[in-house]
């Protein structure tokens, strides 16, 4: 039997729980109406408090490499150091020790400055002007671009209102190397080469994380979202960084040496058209741009161009044999002056008898007047078209941004002078990239292979794009590139440059020119000359085109400046791609009929 006694405390207790479930069931009503049914609301009313942050998650530009992998441009991270200057005063911490010091604001500027580079003074001066400026501040700029080891090192300090921002850089580990290529980056994004051609490749997309924060500015468990960033793709070129550097070394060295300009090496393989190395002197290092002068920090192998002089032969003996029926036996007589059918002059540049010459000894001896008359076999439009053919006057295949092209002016504003001058590379101008096709097409067999630099650019889901089109087209036949090959072989074995150019066990074919350089008033300098030589490698299987120009040498002022570094280079080249000798001797072929 129940009790009066025993039944009032249940009651109490059934009574205490039931407003316990009332007052729960109204927090719970409440959450949902905040959490749920009116959830966006709220939101929004946080959002206008400034409870919510996001920070930006950085992708990593993407990395040039060579033709094997090695890095030419890289991402790492810097750190811009700040300062909270209303709380900058003396701190404690412990010394070697373990007992407590006093450090004063004076001593920490100095160990600041120590790590940054700065002067103490001028770590001081920072937060005096900030204070000066406004007694609230907050935040004021210590440095910028500090290394990860800087970074780091500030940080052991252990001071409380020094603060870190991190950003992506870019990097070049080997400095000048490709860098006329690489490019180079500013404050604002790229700025030349490469990295800016590119920057579509390279430039990663920058993610986020979004997250709420209470009134203390703590972030709320459970809020952050996550948008990550995707990195930039990877651009694969076709150079090789160690022939790269070597090729610099020497064109620099060989300019300086016979006083030029400048001077330029590009190697270009001869059945795929991919660019090796293009080397010039003088040069940018994309990690101390301001330490060129601005004319030397882009790549004077795609914005100049010149007079080839007679490196053209070759071009004129090509189309002679394909479209004028003539052989490398086939002769003419030439003086060393003649004036031509419609009156114009033509000289040689050295005095000689009336000689009866093969096309190939015109090559050998270089005769403007021989090759003149071998050219007046075939129509001016035609030989306008076969040059238009071999690429002169149509840039290259590679995009570099404001590149050049050559001058190959229709034949229908030539005048009689320029009629034969286009014979043997005066009259007209082209570029090194042009050039070099040129010869690849002959040492190709008579196929001419698009100039390419980048192999692909691999973006960070491993998708290859950017690769370029490797579709020949065929200029002259296979037996005319015989031939002219073959008359090439001559100039290097009979040629006045034969023992300075020779690479023991290597068939080799060259051919020299010496272009004279306009006044910029219709005429040509006195004494100044664009010099070249280019040739390939070995003769009777070419494997690599290598060209080495001068700007306007001045101890030698003809092509024989050229001499050592296309010697050097192209057994550099061979060495490096590890080019099997020749098993056979340049067949001899007679100068005159």
């Amino acid at each position: 039997m129940t009790t009066r006694s025993t039944r009032s405390p249940r009651r109490r207790t059934v009574v205490a729980l039931a407003v316990v479930l009332a007052v729960l069931s109204g927090f719970v009503v409440r959450l949902v109406d905040i959490q749920v049914v009116n959830a966006r609301e709220h939101v929004a009313d946080s959002l206008a408090l400034g409870l919510e942050a996001t920070r930006p998650l950085y992708g990593t530009r993407g990395s040039i490499v060579d033709e094997n992998g090695a890095t030419l441009a890289g991402s790492i991270l810097r750190y811009d150091a700040q300062l909270d200057p209303s709380r900058v005063d003396a701190i404690t911490r412990k010394d070697a020790s373990g007992d407590k010091v006093t450090v004063t604001w004076p001593e920490l500027a100095a160990e600041i400055a120590g790590i940054t580079g700065q002067t103490p003074d001028e770590v001081q001066k920072i937060v005096t002007d900030a204070k000066a400026e406004n007694p609230d501040s907050q935040y004021a700029l210590l440095t910028r671009g500090l290394s990860t080891e800087q970074y780091q090192r500030l940080r052991g300090l252990g001071i409380p209102f020094l603060y870190f921002e991190p950003h992506p850089a870019r990097t070049y580990p080997d400095g000048a190397v490709a860098g006329n290529l690489v490019g180079f980056m500013g404050t604002d994004g790229p700025l030349a080469g490469l990295e800016e051609i590119d920057n579509d490749c390279l430039t990663p997309t920058d993610g986020s994380l979004t997250f709420q924060r209470g009134k203390d500015g703590v972030t709320i468990p459970g809020t952050a979202v996550e948008k990550p960033a995707v990195d930039g793709g990877t651009l694969q070129l076709t150079v090789n960084r160690d022939l790269q550097w070597y090729l610099q070394q020497l064109i620099a060295e060989q300019a300086q040496n016979v006083g030029a300009k400048s001077g330029t090496i590009t190697v270009v393989e001869v059945g795929t058209g991919k660019v090796r190395a293009m080397a010039e002197w003088p040069t940018v290092d994309p990690n101390n741009v301001n330490g060129s002068a601005p004319e030397d920090r882009g790549s004077r192998i795609f914005t100049n161009s010149f007079e080839p002089g007679s490196t053209f032969k070759a071009l004129t003996a090509s189309i002679a044999i394909d479209a004028g029926g003539a052989t490398p036996g086939s002769t003419v007589s030439a003086a060393s002056k003649e004036t031509m059918p419609n009156g114009a002059t033509v000289r040689d540049p050295f005095v000689h008898p009336v000689n009866n010459y093969t096309l190939t000894g015109v090559l050998i001896d270089s005769s403007n007047v021989g090759i003149s008359k071998f050219g007046d076999t075939v129509p001016a439009q035609t030989r306008y078209d076969y040059l238009r053919a071999f690429g002169i006057g149509s840039g290259s295949a590679i995009d570099f941004g404001e590149k050049s092209a050559g001058d190959l002016r229709d034949p229908s504003n030539w005048d009689n002078q320029t009629y034969y001058n286009t014979n043997f590379g005066q009259g007209l101008t082209t570029t090194v990239p042009e050039l070099v096709n040129a010869y690849q097409t002959i040492a190709n067999g008579g196929v001419r292979m698009p100039l390419s630099l980048v192999e692909g650019c691999t973006a960070s889901d491993g998708t290859v794009t950017d690769v370029p089109d490797a579709t020949g087209q065929r200029v002259i036949s296979a037996d005319t590139a015989s031939d002219v090959s073959l008359m090439l072989e001559n100039v290097a074995t009979q040629g006045t440059l034969a023992k300075q150019v020779a690479i023991p066990g290597y068939r080799l074919a060259i051919k020299t020119g010496t272009g004279e350089k306009p006044d910029g008033d219709g005429g040509y300098k006195n004494g100044a000359y664009f010099t070249t030589m280019i040739g390939f490698a070995p003769a009777e299987n070419p494997q690599y085109v290598v060209a080495v120009t001068l700007d306007e040498p001045s101890t030698v002022k003809s092509s024989a400046a050229n001499a050592p570094a296309f010697q050097k280079a192209m057994t550099q080249v061979l060495k490096t791609y590890r080019v099997m000798p020749s098993d056979s001797t340049t067949p001899e072929l007679p100068k005159f009929g």
